[in-house]
């Protein structure tokens, strides 16, 4: 016969039992608390809010097009903002409004491409968005010819964020010499590949002038990551669209 005190449980055991049991019990319900609070409120919460700051481009074209409809550059930049707070944006970053493409601009960039004479204000050459030519564009020379410059195009898509400022979209690319179109035969810039460096870099150039409140990525905006444009020059890409929003005058201030 086993001792009394073997069949016994001991002292407090089932008070033990009762309040672990108990603990667990709260500790499921509040995670269960959590995860509800989370997956229905502050979650959608949270990605409404992302929503509203950072428009939708699913709907976007990707490429832009010659005016004769061929292909033209990759879309690969957006700014949030008025035209005036692009504008002074893009000069705090030292980008230059380009001048009205035109016979005189083409002679004007063939004559300072030889004598090596730097061209702030050159021309680019329209591509089309929307079934319109480019809104802005800017331009920054690279050294002490024209042959090299860093260059956008934007067009106003007619979306606005939550605050009403309007979105544009466009491309940057370098342009690394100055030659005859492969296509039309006509004087032209002929664009670097690798477009996502000029996009990083006018990106870069905002952000040290102070001039961006918020900077997101839309990865995968392009599926088709090679092509090329309607000069017959090659790019690339890793697909993303990098968005910028124009930082307010106060908060430039606060900076």
């Amino acid at each position: 016969m086993k001792p009394e005190s073997a069949s016994r449980p001991p002292p407090g055991g089932y008070a033990n039992s009762a309040g672990r049991a108990q603990r667990i019990a709260i500790a499921f319900v509040a995670l269960a608390a959590v995860y509800l609070a989370s997956a229905y409120l502050l979650i959608p919460f949270a990605w409404e809010r992302y929503a509203k700051r950072h428009p939708s481009f699913d709907d976007n074209p990707r490429i832009t097009e010659t005016a004769d409809g061929h292909p033209g550059d990759p879309l690969n930049v957006a700014l949030i903002g008025s035209e005036s707070g692009v504008d002074e944006a893009m000069r705090a970053a030292k980008w230059y409004r380009a001048d009205t493409l035109g016979v005189r601009s083409d002679f004007e960039i063939a004559e300072d491409s030889v004598l090596k004479r730097p061209f702030d204000r050159a021309p680019v050459s329209d591509l089309y968005l929307f079934g319109r030519k480019e809104d802005l564009a800017f331009e920054q020379p690279v050294g002490d010819s024209p042959r090299r410059r860093n260059h956008v195009r934007l067009w106003l898509t007619g979306k606005q964020d939550a605050l009403g400022n309007p979105v544009w979209i466009g491309g940057a690319s370098y342009d690394k010499s100055v030659g005859l179109s492969r296509t039309t035969g006509q004087i032209t810039h002929h664009i670097a590949p690798d477009v996502d460096t000029e996009r990083d870099h006018l990106f870069a150039s905002l952000q040290q002038a102070g001039m961006l409140s918020d900077l997101f990525k839309v990865k995968g905006f392009h599926k088709v990551l090679r092509g090329k444009n309607g000069g017959g020059d090659p790019w690339y890409t890793d697909g993303a669209l990098w968005v910028g929003t124009i930082a307010a005058k106060r908060e430039r201030q606060v900076r």
